[in-house]
């Protein structure tokens, strides 16, 4: 198998893309990789992309918030089936109380959410009211959603939810007294070796990190400063290389962040998401063959300025990550990696 997949990714054809796509992949397998960059990191500078830039995920990183609650439940310090009334700090008055942290995971807790995307995909649009610079801790998305109504029961069925992600964040803060980005960072991102990665504020973004941009149909752009919150937090907005989410999967894989039994919990198709084989863990998605084995385990994230793939396929051991700072055009790129893994693997 090591043979046959370093000369796949030695013949891998680079992914041909549409002219205006920005952004990195990379696809790797041991140690073997293959990366290309396109587009600007800076348009006004024109600096360019490459392996080593920072990108925003969006909703990519909810999997690192996923394994900081199981590197909790680790640690014997709460565990899945702890209850939204264990704990003191968070403010919900309509929720109800028997919401538990699996719950919470697999988005099936019924909670509002302060941004539903089944509703509307016009994320920018929540900041005309809330200011998004705003919005730098947690708490400050707890009045977004807090005086809201339960939509489900609990556990009755999956709903993509951010605010419960949010939740998820408050509660790793009220157990180790450390803000969530502290924690991820030092027990996430540390371990596996992620040097380049942070959850950076806008208006204060270290070098080598893109800018994300929105594009208009008249030719115009701008950037997404003002379409997001100001710093990510626990339902998204981290920013990573390439080469930083490949080591994390493979500090993930090899039981550096979590044990095997815990490793394995977080890996789990908990519930079912769709009729085409998809399935959700804790923190990522899960795709199925017709045959019922596991394809895929991957994360993805869209915000205005931001989209974002990454995937480990367990049958070939390969890797793939693609970042990029507009709005669309990961996916595409996904699927021609895919496409090309298919060819060789199917």
């Amino acid at each position: 198998m090591t043979h046959t997949l370093e000369v796949l990714l030695k013949n891998f054809t680079h992914v041909t893309v549409d002219e205006a796509f920005s952004g990195v992949y990379s696809v790797t397998s041991l140690d073997t990789s293959i990366h290309q960059s396109f587009g600007y990191a800076n348009r006004s500078e024109q600096i360019h992309h490459d392996v080593t830039t920072r990108f925003g995920i969006a909703s990519g990183c909810k999997l690192f918030t996923a394994i900081a609650i199981c590197q909790l439940v680790e640690r014997d310090r709460l565990s899945f089936s702890t209850s939204l009334e264990s704990f003191q700090t968070l403010d919900l008055p309509y929720v109800s109380s028997q919401v538990t942290v699996h719950q919470l995971l697999t988005h099936t807790s019924g909670i509002p959410d302060y941004f539903d995307e089944s509703v509307s995909d016009d994320f920018e649009a929540l900041w005309r009211n809330v200011p998004m610079y705003r919005l730098r801790q947690l708490r400050d998305f707890l009045p977004l959603f807090q005086q809201k109504a339960m939509r489900n029961e609990p556990g009755s069925r999956f709903s993509y939810n951010n605010a419960g992600y949010i939740l998820l964040g408050l509660i790793v803060e009220e157990v180790t007294g450390q803000s969530f980005t502290d924690y991820v960072e030092q027990s996430i991102f540390q371990p596996a070796g992620m040097s380049d990665s942070g959850y950076f504020s806008l208006d204060a973004l270290p070098a080598k990190t893109a800018l994300g941009y929105i594009d208009h149909k008249d030719g115009t752009w701008r950037t997404n400063q003002y379409a997001i919150p100001i710093k990510g937090g626990a339902d998204g907005g981290a920013f990573v290389t390439v080469q930083d989410m490949t080591r994390f999967w493979q500090a993930l894989l090899s039981h550096q962040l979590l044990d095997a039994s815990s490793t394995a919990r977080l890996l789990t198709p908990h519930v079912t998401v769709n009729d085409r084989g998809g399935s959700y863990g804790y923190g990522l998605w899960i795709q199925h063959h017709a045959t019922g084995d596991i394809f895929k385990y991957h994360v993805m994230g869209y915000d205005p300025g931001v989209s974002f793939h990454s995937g480990y396929y367990p049958e070939t051991d390969i890797i793939s990550v693609v970042c990029a700072n507009q709005s669309d055009g990961a996916f595409d790129v996904m699927k021609q990696i895919e496409t090309q893994i298919g060819e060789k693997f199917e």
